[in-house]
């Protein structure tokens, strides 16, 4: 029987165009242009080992941004801010039955603030798991390891994992917990009935 979900964030709970894309076409600033610095220096973030606000000046700068940092992350949060309502309402369902329901997320903190705080995912989950406060990113077993250790009084087999990214379902797997790959709402409707 399965006492705990974990849910990753973009790409299951959120489903919204990608923030590089509407930077292209509205600010002309492209995906090329601002790849190098997702790809390399934001990695940090991610782990918490560095503060997206101290480290983004100088890129917005070079990438011809005219705002301030604090508005390109509002426009960013903003612009990926469309949850999947379907999957929320279920998600509810699920905690009404005693399932204990979190996100478990790579993500770096002043998203992850944005998430509990606007999306409300701190009253639809019963906590949210972000790498930048882990320390690890998925699928590093360590990500899972720490979140399976902070739920605390569970056995693995009693554990499911959702992403969109089978890497990561791979890691959780490896972790030792049930894990599934998110294509659409009405598919893990349909595979949900094997863990009820």
């Amino acid at each position: 029987m399965i006492k705990a979900i974990l849910f990753d964030a973009d790409g299951v709970l959120i489903n919204a165009e990608v923030f590089s894309k509407v930077l292209e076409r509205e600010y002309g600033i492209s995906t090329e242009i601002t790849l190098p610095f997702y790809t390399g220096p934001f990695q940090a973030c991610l782990k918490g080992d560095a503060d997206l606000k101290e480290i983004l000046s100088p890129y917005l700068e070079e990438w011809g941004w005219k705002k301030s940092v604090d508005e390109y992350l509002m426009e960013w949060f903003k612009a990926e801010h469309l949850i999947d309502e379907d999957l929320i309402n279920y998600i509810q369902d699920l905690r009404s039955k005693r399932i204990k329901c979190y996100v478990a997320t790579n993500q770096e903190k002043y998203r992850a603030e944005y998430m509990l705080e606007q999306m409300g995912f701190k009253n639809s989950f019963d906590k949210l798991y972000a790498s930048a406060h882990l320390g690890y990113q998925k699928p590093e077993v360590k990500f899972y390891e720490k979140v399976f250790n902070d739920i605390g009084d569970i056995n693995k087999d009693e554990v499911l994992f959702w992403d969109d990214s089978p890497n990561k379902v791979a890691g959780a797997k490896e972790f030792g917990i049930h894990a599934e790959i998110y294509t659409s709402f009405e598919d893990f409707k349909i595979l949900m009935q094997n863990y009820l």
